[in-house]
Formats: structure tokens, sequence, C-alpha cells
């Protein structure tokens, strides 16, 4: 008999998120006809939250380029899923954004969000916004409060 006490559950280095046909988000619900259906990549050596788009002139401020509140949206569904690496549910509690350079909506860019600490209910995340060349467009921190349970895990 084999035991299981020294068994490590693995994960696969890259998860793709797609939109959960049954989640009404804005950002990256699958069931909001009028929402984003953002994907993202969960890189867990990186423990990092990835993602690649292309926003297009429906997410236009003036000017051709990205809306304040959508470079906002992105940076909060990033750093939103960076709480999947703790298997917990959290709100946002507290959002900042830096607007550095504008978002060119027909460039492709990267967002990326990332754990930076946690105090007990309290998780700091960290996002940024990139363009092709590696320039950062926009950074945005966060503070997510646990909440609940995900992935079986009680808090």
């Amino acid at each position: 008999m084999k035991s299981t006490e020294n068994a490590k559950e693995t994960k696969p280095a890259m998860i793709t998120l797609t939109p959960n046909p049954g989640n009404h988000c804005f950002g990256c619900g699958g069931a909001n006809d009028q929402g984003m259906k953002l994907t993202f990549v969960q890189d867990n050596e990186k423990r990092r939250i990835v993602g690649r788009f292309v926003l297009g002139e429906r997410y236009q401020g003036g000017g051709g380029m990205g809306h304040g509140g959508i470079i906002a949206t992105l940076l909060d569904e990033a750093m939103g899923k960076v709480c999947r690496f703790r298997g917990v549910r959290a709100v946002t509690a507290e959002l900042t954004v830096e607007y550095l350079k504008p978002v060119n909506v027909q460039g492709e860019i990267v967002v990326e969000g990332w754990e930076t600490e946690q105090k007990g209910r309290n998780l700091f995340h960290v996002g940024e916004i990139r363009n092709a060349a590696g320039d950062v467009l926009a950074r945005g921190k966060g503070r997510f409060v646990i909440i609940g349970e995900a992935a079986g895990k009680k808090v």
C-alpha cells in the first residue's frame, strides 16, 4: 500500500482561463453579451496571470486610445485572478491606476498581475499593461479582501 502523505498534487505549468459560460462578469464572464470575454493564462511557475489583447475601437476613449475605465478593468481582472494561486475568493477593496502612456486600441498589449504580500484577509497585488516593445503603459495596485472559499478551500 502506497502512502499518500508525501504525494504532491502537480499542476500544469500553464492553465488557460477562458470565459466561464455561466459567469456574468463584465471582464471575464462568458454569459455577458456586452462583456469583454477576456482570456488569461495562469503561469503556475512564475505565479503570474497574463493576458494578450488587442482592444479594438469598441474600447477607445479619445483619439484611438484605450478608455481609462477599460484600462482599470484590465488591471483589476488580471490582479483579481491572482487570488487563484491561494485558492481563495476575494473582492477588490482598493484599486489605483497610474496611466503612464496612451494605450493604442489597435496594438497588442500584455496585461500581467502578481501578488506582492498578504496581511490577514488582505491580498496586495500589482498589475502592468505593456505594449509589444515592452514599454509599461499603465500600472495598477490593488488590495483584495478574502470573502469566502474557492477551489474547495475554506478561509
